[in-house]
């Protein structure tokens, strides 16, 4: 029997915003920095996210920053706070019945996001799916904390086809033994959507759109 694989984007896919974003602007709220120079930059990275130009390992360098000067237990203080008070309000009970849908049908269900493993971990806990394939974050070797630099592939743009390709090599597995399905809402992610047997463009913004109705993919409005 093939094993049915469920791959999931997260930020404005499964929840109505982009985690990192939101992360670093309620980091500004706890004074972790400049509001003003933080926020100028973090929006300029957002724009070049979605006009598919980020360089990831100048983001993730940036993104991190905070999290490297407040040290391990201020910073898991302040993102339980933070899945408290911004991530639990924003997933959405239809979110969550897509994700336990495609468990209930006994479908391997996998979190893939170009967001780090620091922000995502704890949303995907959150709805119960233990498979995460997030942007691994390397560790300096003396302090055991996070060192401003990526572990790995990033799963970003064609980043995310090689990191669930060894995902599923580690599992014995190949794109041609799986009949997957990739839900996503950004353009970043068509080199997997292409990849996957049924892509469907979720929430998407114009440019996916267009591109799903003149291939004929499923368009799904979640929110």
């Amino acid at each position: 029997m093939t094993q049915k694989l469920a791959l999931f984007d997260l930020d404005h896919t499964l929840i109505p915003m982009d985690s990192d974003y939101e992360w670093n602007s309620f980091t500004s709220t706890l004074g972790w920095h400049d509001p003003v120079e933080f926020n100028r930059r973090n929006d300029a990275f957002y724009e070049q996210y979605k006009a598919g130009t980020l360089d990831i390992f100048e983001y993730v360098h940036f993104a991190t920053e905070a999290l490297r000067m407040q040290g391990a237990l201020k910073s898991e203080a302040a993102h339980a706070k933070f899945m408290q008070t911004v991530v639990q309000k924003a997933i959405q009970p239809q979110a969550r019945a897509l994700v336990q849908q495609h468990q209930a049908a006994g479908d391997a269900v996998v979190i893939v996001t170009a967001t780090n493993e620091f922000v995502t971990r704890p949303i995907a806990n959150a709805f119960g799916v233990p498979e995460l394939i997030a942007i691994e974050l390397a560790r300096d070797p003396n302090s055991g904390w996070f060192s401003g630099k990526i572990a790995g592939t990033p799963s970003f743009r064609e980043g995310k086809v090689k990191r669930v390709e060894a995902w599923l090599a580690a599992r014995g597995l190949g794109w041609e033994q799986v009949e997957s399905t990739f839900y996503s809402d950004s353009m970043n992610d068509l080199p997997l959507l292409e990849k996957v047997t049924h892509p469907v463009a979720t929430n998407p913004e114009d440019r996916l759109r267009a591109i799903a109705l003149a291939r004929g993919w499923r368009i799904l409005e979640l929110f």
